[in-house]
C-alpha cells in the first residue's frame, strides 16, 4: 500500500461496506434457495460495493461495475491489489451480465446456467474481496 494514502470520508465508507455486507448475505440466501445465478450476481454486486467503499473512503469515488476497472481506480490512487485479491475481482466480474438477462444466452434463461458450486465459489471470491477491503481500511485507520 502507498504510503500517500490517507482516510478522506469513513462515513461513506461505512456505509457502502455496511451495503456491501448486507448484498452478500442475500447472496448467501440465494444460494440457500437455489437462486444461484441471483446468488453470483449479488457476490459480484458485494465485491463492487466493498470497493466503491474503499475509493469512497479515500476521497476517489468511482462509478461503474467492472470490478477490474474498480481494482485499478484503486492501483491508480496507491493501493496495491494482490494477484489473489486481482483474480477474485476477474472471475466475479463475469456475473455481472449473463446471470441477468436471457439474451446472454443462445437459449434458456439465466437461471438455467449457474449452479450450486459456482454460487459457492462466487460467494467465497466475494468474501475475500471483501475481507480485503476491511483489512486495508483497518491498516489505514492505524496509520491516522
Amino acid at each position: 500500500m502507498g504510503g500517500g494514502l490517507s482516510i478522506v470520508d469513513e462515513t461513506e465508507f461505512n456505509r457502502w461496506m455496511r451495503s456491501a455486507v448486507l448484498t452478500l448475505e442475500s447472496a448467501r440466501r440465494d444460494r440457500v434457495d437455489r437462486d444461484y445465478n441471483w446468488s453470483c450476481f449479488k457476490a459480484h454486486q458485494a465485491a463492487e460495493k466493498a470497493l466503491k467503499a474503499l475509493l469512497w473512503g479515500l476521497g476517489s469515488p468511482r462509478t461503474g461495475h467492472s470490478l477490474i476497472e474498480l481494482g485499478n481506480a484503486l492501483r491508480s490512487i496507491g493501493v496495491e491489489i494482490p494477484a489473489d485479491i486481482y483474480e477474485a475481482l476477474a472471475r466475479l466480474s463475469k456475473f455481472y451480465i449473463p446471470t441477468r438477462y436471457p439474451d446472454a444466452w443462445s437459449e434458456g434463461a439465466p437461471e438455467d446456467y449457474y449452479t450450486d458450486s459456482e454460487a459457492g465459489e462466487a460467494l467465497q471470491l466475494a468474501e475475500k474481496v471483501v475481507t480485503w477491503v476491511r483489512d486495508v481500511w483497518k491498516r489505514l485507520l492505524r496509520k491516522e
